[in-house]
């Protein structure tokens, strides 16, 4: 779902349009999908308004020397994927919000690296699926509000926030997440001075604009349907999801470290949220998390909004320190 600043939220909830439960209507556009396999409740997936790859995904991107950038703003938030031997790899926000998924191969690995701006879910995939490479669209459909991807191959479908197939061949097969982390530009630029970031894509696009303006801070989520966080929590309120746990961003903020149930988080400021402001690197600060286990090594995770965190984990464990 791509929301632009000059559309109002009335006008794309008309645009969202509630899918029956018999997926026949989907046939002649999904005709190489398995329908007759699926996970999932189809009263739950909604149309985002644009149709399949109506949001372009990117298949070959370029990258440059991140001593060569000179677009991004030190506080834009970039993806990092650190992939050993390899020089690390920033994929700016500024392209994902635009994009989405950005099928990429590093180290011989292909991956797929994934933004949902309306969930904040961004995540890196091992994008083999029984030993093969799989290449991800986006298929214009929405489940909890959060990108319903699909794969080239089989045509089947995914949901982002948890990597799982939920229709057609592949349904029930999950993808291995990889340790990749949201972090300010110039983090990732003054830590890997040989890095690699990727470049602007030949799209005409308005990159660095956020066509989501004051997003993380509306009453409600965009076209989610689905009930609130316990506890109070903000549905948009950001939190660090690790397995099934979540800790606010609140209490990381307040604390700066945290070590539990094994895992160790870290809050740090200097990154822009790339959902508030209508220029990406003139967000309010909302800080960079590192996620590692006692040992000191990456952990992956992803930082959704509450909301999400919920709807995809409802028996999920709320971190807060009580």
């Amino acid at each position: 779902m791509r929301l632009m600043t000059h559309l109002a939220a009335p006008l794309i909830a008309l645009l969202a349009t509630t899918a029956a439960a018999d997926p026949a209507q989907w046939v002649q556009e999904w005709p190489d999908t398995d329908f007759t396999r699926s996970t999932i409740d189809f009263d739950e997936v909604i149309s985002g308004g644009p149709p399949k790859d109506g949001i372009p995904a990117i298949w070959e991107p370029a990258h440059i020397p991140a001593a060569q950038e000179t677009r991004l703003d030190d506080r834009e938030p970039v993806l990092t994927y650190e992939h050993e031997g390899e020089p690390a790899r920033a994929y700016p926000i500024r392209y994902l919000m635009w994009h989405e998924i950005v099928n990429d191969v590093v180290g011989g690995l292909p991956i797929a690296v994934t933004y949902c701006p309306l969930c904040n879910s961004a995540m890196v995939f091992d994008a083999r699926v029984d030993g093969e490479r799989h290449t991800f669209g986006v298929s214009g459909k929405l489940r909890h509000s959060d990108m319903i991807m699909y794969d080239v191959e089989t045509q089947s479908w995914w949901q982002q926030a948890v990597g799982e197939g939920v229709v057609g061949q592949h349904a029930g097969a999950l993808l291995t997440q990889l340790p990749g982390w949201m972090e300010a530009w110039a983090e990732f630029r003054d830590r890997n001075p040989d890095g690699l970031v990727m470049d602007e894509p030949e799209w005409r696009r308005a990159y660095g604009s956020n066509p989501y303006v004051g997003y993380d801070t509306a009453a409600r989520p965009f076209l989610y349907q689905g009930e609130n966080p316990p506890h109070g929590i903000n549905p948009l309120a950001r939190v660090v999801r690790v397995e099934n746990r979540a800790w606010t961003f609140e209490r990381l903020r307040e604390m700066g470290e945290i070590r539990e149930a094994g895992v160790v988080l870290n809050w740090t400021a200097g990154q822009a949220s790339a959902l508030d402001n209508r220029t990406i690197s003139a967000g309010r600060d909302v800080g960079t998390v590192r996620v590692r286990d006692e040992q000191g090594r990456d952990l992956p995770h992803d930082i959704p909004f509450a909301f999400a965190f919920h709807a995809f984990f409802p028996e999920g464990i709320w971190m807060l320190g009580e």
